[in-house]
C-alpha cells in the first residue's frame, strides 16, 4: 500500500466506525459499540506510525494523494487532497494513537450508559474531522476539519444534554470558540489573495517564496489566523469555555485536552510558521499572549477544588508554553521554534491523557465525586491509579528526566535566546520569567492535587456506597501505556532533541519560514536546538521549589489548608481573578440588555406594523357600499354628482 493510500485509510477507518456504531443499536449489539471505535482508531494509529517510518526515512518533503476535485466556484478549483509530511506525520501519530487508548478506557467507564453507542459514533467523527484537519493539502479542507472537531466537542462537552450545566458548557464552547472562527475565515480570504489566489499550501508558500506580502498585510494574515488559534486552543481572553468543558464525560476531557481539538490551534500557527516570520510585531504578540495565559492560568488552577478543573487549567497553561514557542518564529530559528512547541504538544499528549484518565479513575471509584476535599488517602486502594498518577503528575511539573522536562526545557531555551533579538527583547525577557515562573506554580498545583488525593488518611465519601475499589484491567490498561509515555517519550526521540529537529525542519512550511528568516534578519538558520544546563536548571529549580511548598503543605492529604497570610492570594485564585463575572457583567449581561430591548423594539415596530396595515383597511370598510356591484346605485351617484357639479357651476355663475 502506498504511502497516498495508507493516508486515506488512516482518516476514513474512523468515518467508518461512525457509519457502524448506529447499525450495531438497530440490531441490538449497542453494547459493543465501543469495538468499531477502538478497532479503527487502532488501524489509524498503526498506519500513522508507519507512514512516520516512511517519512522519517524518505528524503521527500512532502507525499501527496491524487487529485479530486472538492468544488468549483467560477475560477476557484477547490481539490480534495491530502498531504503528508514531517509535521502531519508526528500529528497523525499522536492523535490517533493516543485516541486509541483512550477509547479503551472509555469502554469501561461508559458501560452501562444509555447513550453509549451515541458516545462512541460522535467520538469516531471527533477523530475524523482532526485527522482531516491535519492531512488537509489546502486552508478549505483543514477549515471543513476545523470546523468538524467544533461540532463534535460541542455534542460531546454536552453529552448529558439533560443537565442544565452540561447544556451550558456545551453552548459556551461553541459559541465563544465562534469569535476566532469568523476572524480565521477572514484570514483565510486574505491569505488566499496575498498567496496567488489559491487555496493550496504548496502553491501559497511558492508564491510567497517569490512574492513575500507588505508588512501590513503580513501582520493582518498572522493576526487572524492567530484568533483562529487563540479560540481553538483556549488564550487568552477566549480560555473561558475551556474550564467549563469539564462537563461532558472524562474521557471526553482527555480526547480534548491531550490529542485533538486545542492542539489544532497550535498545528495551525505551525503549518503557517512563515507568515509569523515575516511580522516581527504578530511574533511578538503571539508570544506575549502565550506567556500571559500560561501564567494566568497556573495562577488560577492554585487554589481549584476540582481535579478535572485544575487539569482543565493546566492544560489552557500548557498550551500556553507552546504558543510563547511558536511566537519567537523568526526571533530565532523558525524551524527550532516550531519544533520545541509541536516536541511539547507531542509530550503533552501522553501525560496530559494520563491526568485526566487517573481523574476518571478516581472518580469511576468515588462515586463520581471529583473534589478533592470529599476524599484522599487512595494511594492504597488504587495503587495502579496511583502509581501512574504520580508518574503523569511528574512529567506536567517538568522534572527530570520525564517526558515534560525535556520539552519545557526546549521552550525555555528558545524563549531565552529570543531575548537577544534587536527588536521587542522586553516581551520575550518577559515570557521567560514567565515560563519560569509557571514552572514553578504547575509543580505546585499539580502535586497539591496528587496529595490531596493519594496521601493521608483514606477518605471516602458517601456517594461510592462503601464500594470503592481499583478500576477494572481494561481501564489500567491505558493508563499503563500513557504512564510509560509520561516517563519515556521524551527520552524517545533523543533528550537533546536533535533528531526531531532535524525531522520537522523537512516540512514545506518550516522549510520556508527558515528561508524568510533567513532573508530577514540575515542570520544564518541553525540546525540544532541548544541544549543550556543553565536554563533547564532554572526550570527544574523553579519546579522543585513548587513541589516542596506542595510537600510541605499538603504532604498529610486533606483537608485542604492554607497559611493565613497567603489566604488573600488563594481567595483570587478559587475565584479565578472574577474573570468570569467580569465578562458576565461588561458582555454577556450587556448582550442580554440588548437582545431584551432588540426583542421589545420589535415588539413595538410590529405593532406599528399592524397600525399602518389597518389604516388603509378601516378606510376600505368606510367606501365599501359604494362598490357593492348594483348599476341603480352607480347611476344614482353618477346623477349626484352631475347636480353637485351643475350646482357649482350655476353658484359660480351668478357672482
Amino acid at each position: 500500500m502506498s504511502d497516498p493510500e495508507l493516508a486515506l485509510c488512516a482518516l476514513t477507518a474512523p468515518l467508518v466506525a461512525a457509519a457502524l456504531t448506529p447499525l450495531l443499536r438497530l440490531a441490538g449489539l449497542q453494547r459493543f459499540a465501543h469495538l468499531p471505535a477502538i478497532l479503527s482508531f487502532a488501524a489509524s494509529a498503526v498506519m500513522a506510525l508507519i507512514l512516520l517510518s516512511h517519512t522519517y526515512a524518505s528524503h521527500t518533503a512532502v507525499v501527496r494523494s491524487d487529485v479530486v476535485t472538492w468544488f468549483k466556484a467560477g475560477t476557484v478549483d477547490v481539490e480534495f487532497r491530502l498531504a503528508v509530511d514531517s509535521l502531519a506525520a508526528v500529528m497523525l501519530a499522536t492523535v490517533t494513537f493516543i485516541a486509541t487508548w483512550i477509547a479503551v478506557f472509555s469502554a469501561g467507564y461508559m458501560k452501562g450508559d444509555t447513550g453509549y453507542d451515541r458516545y462512541f459514533a460522535v467520538m469516531c467523527l471527533f477523530v475524523f474531522s482532526m485527522c482531516l484537519l491535519v492531512l488537509a493539502n489546502n486552508l478549505l479542507l483543514l477549515l471543513a476539519g476545523w470546523e468538524g472537531v467544533g461540532l463534535c466537542s460541542y455534542l460531546l462537552v454536552g453529552y448529558y444534554y439533560a443537565k442544565p450545566s452540561a447544556a451550558a458548557a456545551a453552548r459556551k464552547a461553541f459559541l465563544v470558540t465562534r469569535l476566532g472562527d469568523a476572524v480565521f475565515l477572514f484570514g483565510i480570504f486574505l491569505l488566499w489573495r496575498a498567496g496567488g489566489y489559491s487555496f493550496d499550501f504548496q502553491d501559497i508558500f511558492g508564491h510567497l517564496r517569490a512574492n513575500p506580502p507588505k508588512p501590513g498585510i503580513g501582520l493582518s494574515i498572522g493576526l487572524c489566523l492567530f484568533a483562529g488559534a487563540v479560540g481553538k486552543s483556549a488564550q487568552f481572553p477566549l480560555y473561558v469555555w475551556l474550564p467549563d468543558a469539564m462537563e461532558g464525560p472524562t474521557p471526553v476531557s482527555a480526547l480534548i485536552h491531550a490529542a485533538t481539538m486545542v492542539t489544532a490551534g497550535v498545528y495551525l500557527l505551525a503549518r503557517m510558521a512563515p507568515f509569523f516570520v515575516l511580522s516581527p510585531a504578530s511574533q511578538a504578540f503571539v508570544t506575549a499572549i502565550g506567556a500571559f495565559t500560561a501564567l494566568l492560568a497556573a495562577f488560577f488552577a492554585l487554589a481549584q477544588t476540582d481535579l478535572k478543573r485544575i487539569l482543565a487549567y493546566s492544560t489552557v497553561s500548557q498550551l500556553g508554553y507552546m504558543f510563547v514557542a511558536l511566537g519567537c518564529s523568526g526571533a530565532v530559528t523558525p524551524g527550532l521554534a516550531v519544533a520545541a512547541a509541536i516536541f511539547h504538544l507531542y509530550t503533552h499528549a501522553f501525560f496530559k491523557a494520563l491526568l485526566f484518565l487517573g481523574s476518571g479513575s478516581v472518580m469511576h471509584a468515588m462515586g463520581n465525586v471529583i473534589d478533592v476535599r470529599k476524599f484522599g488517602g487512595l494511594r492504597k486502594l488504587m495503587p495502579v491509579t496511583h502509581l501512574t498518577f504520580l508518574a503523569g503528575a511528574a512529567a506536567l511539573a517538568g522534572l527530570p528526566p520525564l517526558a515534560g522536562f525535556w520539552s519545557k526545557d526546549q521552550i525555555l531555551d528558545v524563549t531565552y535566546n529570543a531575548v537577544n533579538v534587536t527588536r521587542y527583547p522586553a516581551v520575550y525577557l518577559f515570557a521567560f520569567a514567565a515560563c519560569v515562573l509557571t514552572a514553578g506554580l504547575t509543580a505546585f498545583y499539580t502535586f497539591r492535587a496528587y496529595f490531596l488525593t493519594f496521601w493521608g488518611e483514606e477518605r471516602i465519601p458517601p456517594e461510592a456506597h462503601g464500594h470503592a475499589h481499583e478500576s477494572p484491567r481494561g481501564m489500567l490498561l491505558p493508563l499503563v501505556v500513557l504512564g510509560a509515555g509520561a516517563v519515556f517519550a521524551g527520552v524517545a526521540v533523543e533528550p537533546f532533541g536533535h533528531g526531531f529537529s532535524n525531522f520537522l525542519g523537512r516540512s514545506p512550511s518550516v522549510i520556508v519560514a527558515n528561508d524568510f528568516y533567513a532573508k530577514t534578519a540575515n542570520l544564518p538558520v541553525e540546525a540544532h536546538p541548544h541544549f543550556s544546563w543553565a536554563v533547564a536548571a532554572t526550570g527544574t529549580a523553579a519546579a522543585l521549589v513548587g513541589l516542596g511548598v506542595a510537600f510541605a503543605l499538603y504532604r498529610r492529604g486533606g483537608p485542604v489548608r492554607v497559611p493565613a497570610a497567603v489566604e488573600p492570594v488563594r481567595a483570587l485564585s478559587a475565584n479565578k481573578l472574577f474573570v468570569d463575572e467580569i465578562y458576565g457583567a461588561t458582555v454577556v449581561r450587556p448582550a442580554e440588555m440588548a437582545a431584551t430591548a432588540a426583542r421589545h423594539l420589535d415588539g413595538v415596530v410590529d405593532s406599528l406594523g399592524r397600525l399602518v396595515g389597518y389604516i388603509p383597511r378601516v378606510a376600505a370598510t368606510a367606501v365599501r357600499p359604494l362598490q357593492n356591484g348594483l348599476v341603480q346605485y352607480y347611476a344614482l351617484g353618477t346623477v349626484l354628482g352631475l347636480a353637485v357639479f351643475l350646482a357649482l357651476v350655476a353658484v359660480r355663475a351668478t357672482r
